[in-house]
């Protein structure tokens, strides 16, 4: 799938409006300008060989598989926490004090 190498006002002007943005017409051009310029660069990137080291997709870049899971802890919660309950951290109210004096 390829690149579009230019932006027109026209799709400057539409996203503006799904984002409930306020553009000008020197912001617009401007705008144009950049993305043009930015897509140009992407499109360059497509174009380049990776020598065979590349995903097998054909991405120049291997990512990491997006998979959600708990991070590693170097140690579990327990061990650093003053107290926990059902696996929760449990904090004294407002205005306690640690003696369970008031103020």
């Amino acid at each position: 799938m390829g690149v579009a190498t230019a932006v027109t006002r026209a799709e400057i002007r539409h996203i503006a409006a799904l984002a409930e943005l306020a553009v000008d017409d020197a912001a617009a051009a401007e705008l144009e300008v950049q993305l043009t310029r930015i897509l140009g660069y992407v499109r360059r990137l497509e174009d380049l060989e990776d020598g065979g080291a590349g995903a097998p997709d054909g991405r120049a870049v291997r990512l990491r598989p997006d998979v959600v899971g708990a991070d590693a802890l170097l140690r579990p919660p327990q061990e650093f926490a003053p107290a926990m309950e059902q696996g929760l951290f449990v904090v004294p109210r407002l205005g306690e004090m640690a003696g369970g004096e008031e103020p």
